[in-house]
């Protein structure tokens, strides 16, 4: 069987004055119409990572409204990983092709899991898959009662043609596909019902809640951060495609400016990304001379409180990705009011609107130029972050990306429909605050 992550409970009442109170709204009314229906979430990892966190805090919001969600992992060993790695990587239009005896890993892995997942024996109405690694599933579990959308959170806008043709033909057995944006829909994609809406944060997650800045401050310094001194920090996965060493490559440029200037690189390892191994290593060898900057890992006790600490005290957020999906850890800077320099890929952009948040950049000789700006300039950086804040507040948060995720099973279920379930109490009270 299937893995099942615990995800506790939730309320979507603790929402109400947090988020805009016509998503609130919009929430019940949607909801109404599928109260009973069962939904599923199939991923690859419980943490490290942004689908992980996404999910962590949106499943329990089903059931809060009355519809049946669970959470569920696939199973894999470390070389089903470097090969689901390499798929990731090639979606994203990285060079090369799977061997002969990669696929056969990788499709073994998926017949295992569509065992499992059949042996379950759970009746659901909406099957989400979330990403390449579980791609697979929706043609081998023999399911066809369920609903099954396919989750792309990565930029596939140009796939190398080898990885995609692999995995086009395991896409025709999809009701639905969701993208960040319309740009990534890869070319010939197979599935006719195609929704584009962007990833979101919890604002009452442990990572995004109010930290008073006593309390951040001190958790900085416990972790080695001198709170004193200025800092840049930089929270993503240890991934060439975001870039860390270009990063560090700004930080050096704006140094001799700012002499006391602190880089915090931060960043979790997660099973299902054994690269990241490597891209920490090289990170932590290139950088271990300068006592100012500081390689922090969930492997030494950082986790989400350190992280709301950093992003809360931080001068300046930096994520200079290469290639992104939508990059979560933007929203979560602004959310708590710092500017944000990141780059011109992906769903970043969304986020940065002009004269919002932060300042787009191309190059490592921009990104520093933009760092040493808004460290010289602490009211324009603070003007930034709240108007970057308010942006987030209306279109990045939770409740938003429920209510999508409502629509899109709505239409599904209106073209098929579901079948009687037993009714779950309506949340009505909790949602309006009544």
């Amino acid at each position: 069987m299937l893995d099942v992550v615990d995800i506790g409970k939730r309320s979507l009442a603790t929402y109400r004055g947090v988020a805009p109170d016509e998503q609130l709204d919009a929430l019940f009314r949607s909801a109404e119409r599928l109260r009973g229906a069962r939904c599923l979430h199939l991923s690859a990892t419980p943490y490290g990572g942004g689908v992980s966190e996404i999910l962590r805090s949106l499943v329990p919001l089903y059931n809060d409204l009355g519809i049946v969600a669970d959470w569920k992992l696939i199973h894999g060993d470390d070389t089903f990983f470097q090969v689901t790695k390499r798929i990731h990587n090639g979606l994203q239009g990285a060079p090369g092709a799977l061997t002969e005896s990669e696929k056969a890993i990788y499709l073994a892995n998926s017949q295992l899991n569509a065992r499992r997942l059949i042996a379950d024996s759970e009746d659901y109405d909406f099957i989400f898959v979330h990403d390449p690694q579980p791609l697979v599933l929706a043609s081998l579990s023999g399911n066809r009662d369920a609903r099954w959308i396919w989750r792309c959170h990565i930029d596939t806008s140009r796939p190398n043609p080898s990885f995609w043709e692999l995995l086009a033909p395991y896409l025709l057995d999809y009701d639905a596909a969701i993208f960040t944006l319309q740009e990534f829909i890869p070319p010939a994609l197979p599935i006719e019902h195609v929704r584009v809406y962007a990833p979101a944060i919890d604002p009452l997650s442990p990572k995004n809640h109010p930290l008073p800045q006593p309390l951040a401050r001190d958790v900085l310094e416990w972790i080695g951060i001198r709170t004193h001194r200025p800092l840049v920090t930089q929270v993503s996965r240890f991934d060439r495609w975001k870039d860390p060493m270009g990063v560090v490559r700004a930080y050096q440029r704006v140094r001799p400016h700012v002499p006391d200037l602190q880089l915090a690189l931060v960043g979790s390892l997660a099973m299902d990304d054994p690269e990241g191994w490597d891209c920490y290593e090289e990170v932590r060898a290139a950088t271990a001379h300068d006592s100012l900057i500081h390689v922090l890992t969930n492997l030494v006790g950082v986790g989400n409180i350190e992280v709301n600490a950093l992003q809360t005290y931080s001068d300046v957020v930096v994520q200079k990705s290469l290639r992104e999906g939508f990059g979560l850890v933007v929203s979560e800077a602004l959310w708590k009011g710092t500017p944000v320099v990141g780059g011109r890929v992906g769903g970043i952009p969304l986020q940065l609107r002009e004269d919002s948040g932060g300042i787009l950049v191309d190059s490592v000789e921009e990104c520093a130029e933009a760092m040493l700006h808004l460290l010289r300039q602490p009211e324009e950086a603070r003007l930034l972050g709240e108007r970057g804040r308010e942006h987030v507040r209306q279109h990045f948060l939770m409740p938003r990306l429920l209510l999508d995720h409502l629509h899109l099973m709505d239409t599904l279920s209106s073209a098929r429909p579901l079948p009687s379930r037993d009714i779950v109490p309506s949340p009505l009270t909790a949602i309006q605050g009544v």
